[in-house]
């Protein structure tokens, strides 16, 4: 009997050891059934223990090291349906680029011919978007300082190389350099008086609608083509005339020199009673600039001839600042029935700042249209862009 209970014990010994030791593995069975904690749930835990609570962590054992994640894919730009159909949404893009800009002219005035008397002025408070595609350019400027607001209204088509391009909408004629020239790169304070008669006044040239051509060739001497046909002006009676034509050829044989010629035909279907012929040059050398342009036709009044010469140069002061003396002369005369003659000289000087501040102080004397005797008017004008 003694023999049979010891063997009993020792069977019940080995299979309390066996339950003992398999206890482990079927808690780690029944744990990971389990749902997984919320991950707030240690947080808390380590949020509740006290810090410095005399435990020394235990250091955890070498863990594997991660698998590189596969690179994230960059998110696609949101198209937006372009008003035919859902579908537009699911097309790729079209590159595009699209600019906002504008200036801002505060000028200050005092003339002679009025006793002095100060007068202040925004001449020009421009905004402007542009939108640029591979073979579409579109623009529309805005003067809130003007009569007129719209300036600039325009769509432009190109080639690959931009060798070929045409405008349709509202710009400028292709007529005068002087013009042309933007009036944040002109050193004057305004484009004188020769213009100004020429295209307020008789309406040659200036912002029109129209439709026009143009060629660039950069192998022949950067040879440049430009003509087109323009909306009339409207005669005395308020009555629209028919298309003006404006062209322009320019070429620059070599670096330091521009030359150039441009012509304005108005009523180019009814005889062209007002015509102009221009010839302009530029030669830039380092900080010098000498400008030149001789125009030439016939307005309303008769024949009539022009004269306009400018000559700047730039002195850098430091990386942003510079100093430009400026200094220029014009003539008109009229040769027909009516007959007079005028002239002005400007000299003054801009402090310039980087690309986007001007400060311009000039005086200018002469005798304009209308006037008897030489008059002097002081100009102060700052100007900012962005």
């Amino acid at each position: 009997m003694s023999g049979r209970r010891g063997g009993v014990q020792s069977v019940g010994r080995s299979l309390l050891a066996a339950l003992l030791v398999s206890a482990p593995a079927w808690a780690q069975e029944e744990s990971s059934s389990e749902a997984p904690a919320s991950p707030a749930e240690p947080t808390l835990v380590a949020e509740a223990m006290p810090v410095n609570a005399g435990t020394v962590p235990r250091p955890s054992g070498p863990t594997a090291p991660e698998a590189p994640s596969a690179p994230a894919e960059a998110p696609k730009p949101k198209v937006e349906p372009l008003g035919e159909s859902l579908s537009a949404m699911e097309e790729k893009p079209t590159e595009r680029e699209v600019r906002v800009f504008g200036r801002v002219f505060a000028r200050a005035r005092a003339d002679e011919r009025t006793d002095y008397t100060r007068n202040l002025s925004i001449p020009s408070a421009r905004v402007g978007v542009s939108a640029s595609f591979k073979h579409l350019e579109a623009e529309v400027t805005g003067d809130l300082s003007s009569k007129n607001i719209l300036k600039d209204a325009f769509v432009r088509l190109a080639n690959e190389s931009k060798s070929l391009r045409l405008y349709a909408g509202q710009f400028k004629a292709p007529f005068l350099e002087r013009t042309l020239e933007s009036s944040w790169d002109l050193p004057l304070v305004g484009r004188g008086f020769v213009e100004d008669y020429l295209t307020e006044t008789h309406t040659m040239g200036g912002r029109r609608l129209g439709l026009m051509g143009e060629v660039r060739l950069k192998g022949a001497w950067k040879l440049k083509i430009s003509g087109g046909l323009f909306e009339g002006s409207k005669d005395e009676l308020g009555v629209r005339t028919s298309e003006d034509a404006a062209a322009r050829v320019s070429i620059r044989p070599f670096k330091a020199l521009t030359v150039g010629v441009s012509g304005y035909m108005a009523q180019v279907l009814d005889g062209m009673p007002r015509n102009a012929m221009a010839a302009d040059a530029l030669v830039r050398l380092g900080g010098l600039s000498v400008s030149g342009e001789f125009v030439s036709g016939r307005l309303g009044l008769g024949p009539f001839t022009g004269q306009l010469g400018l000559i700047t140069y730039t002195l850098p002061l430091s990386k942003d600042w510079a100093l430009q003396p400026v200094a220029g002369a014009e003539a008109l005369q009229l040769r027909g029935e009516v007959t007079g003659r005028g002239w002005t000289t400007v000299g003054g000087v801009n402090i310039l700042f980087s690309d986007f501040f001007k400060a311009q102080v000039q005086a200018e004397r002469g005798v304009r249209p209308g006037d008897e005797v030489p008059g002097t008017e002081l100009s102060l004008q700052l100007a900012t862009r962005f």
